[in-house]
């Protein structure tokens, strides 16, 4: 709790500090936080801050000493970001970043007619599903690269190459599940426990597009659906005492998760087995829980979680000694983007476009950017997406990754 309130107050006067900078002038307008002479290349985040809402028209903090948690991505991203602006600025590295809000009083459309997006040799949004596809028509009609860091789908985009989705898509995970499962299963038994549900039945189909673009793999899913309350009884006749087991989760669904990941824990007492999750699973805190003990849980995500580099050590030293708090996920995204693509910018603008898919300037995570054909008849480029993700073991605590 003591970081968690320090934590706060840090938040706070970050905030304090964007107010002093927009107090004359509406907190809709883009803030530039790095300004070199005007012929340098212009990136501008699309971020999600929430000024207009926290602060009134005198510049005072309208929650006292309540801090409202969905201000905290933006906020995060924002750091990272501003971190690794320090990095390039002592590299010499010279670009016009700009920040907006878009959570001020402008809507999307009004946002896109703003000079620092207009201008924009590369735009980088931590959005929302419905604002996915004007900032994307608006790239693809500018000819600037657009980096969508934190949705997992393409919201409906098609024939984009300037669109760059880095969370990957839910497509993707259902490949890595099963090529991790296909290498790494031995002879042992793969049960999909699944359940009623469109979505459960979208990912169903992406595993099974998978199973039947790699026809020479062993590795035939069996899919059981379970009833809504199920218990470890249910689960028991798919086990072996002799022979380990890999139990897949066929669902999203955050409370399926713990549901079955529990009485799996039971039966894992007595049955030896390997659990595999969804991206859904890295935010469930629960699983490191006593009740999960000796569990071995696995699940996909596109962001390296290991923190254990010189960089990442630098990034949680500063933050515990200077603000007194831990830097999430966010903090870290927000450093890799701004420093990879802004490199990557700076150097090859304007036909950075051409050079997304290069393995360079790579961060924390070893992203691998692919263009994807969603109707490979057709062979029109659709858009850009990270095809990287992690396998990450969780057991008793420890997180490691294993592919």
């Amino acid at each position: 709790m003591r970081y968690l309130s320090r934590f706060f107050f840090w938040i706070i006067a970050l905030m304090l500090s964007f107010s002093v900078n927009t107090i004359a002038q509406d907190s809709s307008q883009a803030i530039a936080i790095y300004k070199q002479a005007p012929k340098k290349q212009v990136v501008t985040f699309l971020l999600p801050l929430y000024l207009d809402s926290a602060f009134d028209a005198a510049g005072a903090y309208r929650f006292g000493k309540q801090f409202p948690r969905y201000f905290l991505p933006g906020l995060e991203f924002y750091e990272g970001v501003q971190l690794a602006i320090d990095s390039l600025n002592k590299e010499k590295v010279e670009l016009d970043v700009h920040i907006i809000d878009t959570r001020s009083r402008r809507k999307i459309a009004e946002i896109l007619q703003d000079p620092a997006v207009q201008e924009a040799s590369l735009l980088v949004g931590h959005i929302t599903n419905n604002e996915i596809r004007p900032v994307a028509d608006f790239a693809n009609k500018k000819q600037v690269p657009f980096i969508n860091v934190n949705i997992p789908n393409d919201g409906g985009v098609t024939n984009n190459p300037y669109m760059v989705i880095l969370n990957s898509t839910l497509s993707t995970h259902a490949e890595g599940i099963y090529k991790y499962l296909d290498k790494n299963r031995g002879q042992s038994p793969v049960i999909v426990f699944t359940r009623n549900g469109t979505q459960e039945d979208r990912l169903k189909g992406y595993l099974t597009d998978v199973e039947k673009s790699n026809p020479k793999a062993g590795l035939k899913l069996k899919y059981v659906t379970l009833p809504a309350s199920f218990k470890a009884e249910n689960l028991l006749p798919y086990f072996d005492s002799t022979k380990t087991t890999f139990a897949v989760a066929g669902s999203l669904d955050v409370q399926f998760a713990r549901k079955l990941a529990s009485e799996l824990a039971i039966l894992n007492k007595t049955y030896p087995m390997q659990v595999m999750g969804m991206p859904t699973w890295d935010g469930i805190r629960d699983f490191e829980n006593d009740e999960y003990k000796d569990l071995p849980i696995l699940y996909t995500i596109p962001f390296n979680p290991i923190r254990t580099d010189s960089l990442s050590s630098s990034i949680i030293n500063y933050f515990k000694d200077k603000l007194f708090a831990r830097p999430s996920d966010m903090v870290f995204r927000g450093y890799e983007v701004m420093y990879r693509f802004g490199k990557m910018i700076a150097e090859q603008a304007p036909n950075v476009a051409l050079g997304l898919g290069e393995k360079k300037h790579q961060v924390f995570t070893d992203f691998d950017i692919q263009p994807v054909l969603l109707n490979k008849q057709q062979q029109q480029l659709d858009y850009f997406e990270n095809k990287k993700v992690y396998v990450v073991r969780l057991l008793n605590g420890m997180v490691t990754t294993v592919n």
